[in-house]
């Protein structure tokens, strides 16, 4: 009698974990995986040197046990932020600015298994800024450096938060908000400041969380 009981208690225990970790989604759920991967498309909505700036991005890496993530993560600018007169590096020319930025992302999520949880993130990495002229087809996809394009590279650190949807098992909505800081940035009409600042994002994760 004892054996039989202390058999069901067992089966009790071991449905009840397995239906903690269960992935809740709202479209469907499935089972978590100890650790796995995901990447992600994101968009972000900031401000560089007074403008506003869209960025698209992507970012990924090894996620493990549903709670931690460790990969790598690139952004960079994709709308006009034009060059004043006085700091452009072409004379009579119009330039635009470019940002961009390439490094270590982290992320630690709480709550991973429940539809709607919160997500912190960590990146850490080199920024750039050039100025290049948006309208003319070779310089737009070369960033030639022969006409004094004034590269400058720099350490930035971004810290931020999300709030993450499990649309299905596999995919994730995280909308989020990030501050971004530069540090030694020397451009021409880019310093630090000019840099810094908030960023709204808005992220879908696809993997095996």
């Amino acid at each position: 009698m004892k054996t039989k009981l202390y058999a069901i208690l067992l089966l009790l225990a071991a449905s009840s974990i397995g239906y903690g970790q269960e992935i809740k989604s709202l479209l469907g759920g499935g089972a978590v995986h100890t650790s796995g991967g995901y990447g992600a498309l994101t968009n972000k909505f900031t401000r560089i040197g007074g403008h506003y700036a869209n960025m698209g991005g992507i970012y990924g890496g090894w996620y493990v046990n549903h709670k931690f993530m460790i990969g790598v993560s690139g952004a960079a600018v994709t709308n006009d932020i034009p060059v004043p007169a006085q700091y452009s590096t072409v004379p009579f020319e119009k330039l635009s600015y470019e940002y961009g930025q390439c490094g270590m992302i982290t992320e630690y999520v709480v709550g991973s298994n429940r539809a709607f949880h919160v997500g912190f993130q960590l990146f850490s990495g080199a920024g750039f800024t050039t100025q290049y002229n948006r309208y003319s087809k070779d310089d737009y996809h070369s960033f030639n450096s022969d006409k004094g394009r004034d590269t400058n590279w720099f350490f930035v650190a971004e810290p931020g938060v999300n709030i993450e949807m499990n649309i299905f098992k596999w995919m994730r909505l995280c909308p989020g908000i990030s501050y971004r800081k530069a540090y030694g940035s020397e451009g021409l009409g880019l310093k630090d400041k000019d840099i810094d600042g908030a960023t709204y994002n808005v992220s879908l994760k696809f993997g095996k969380f």
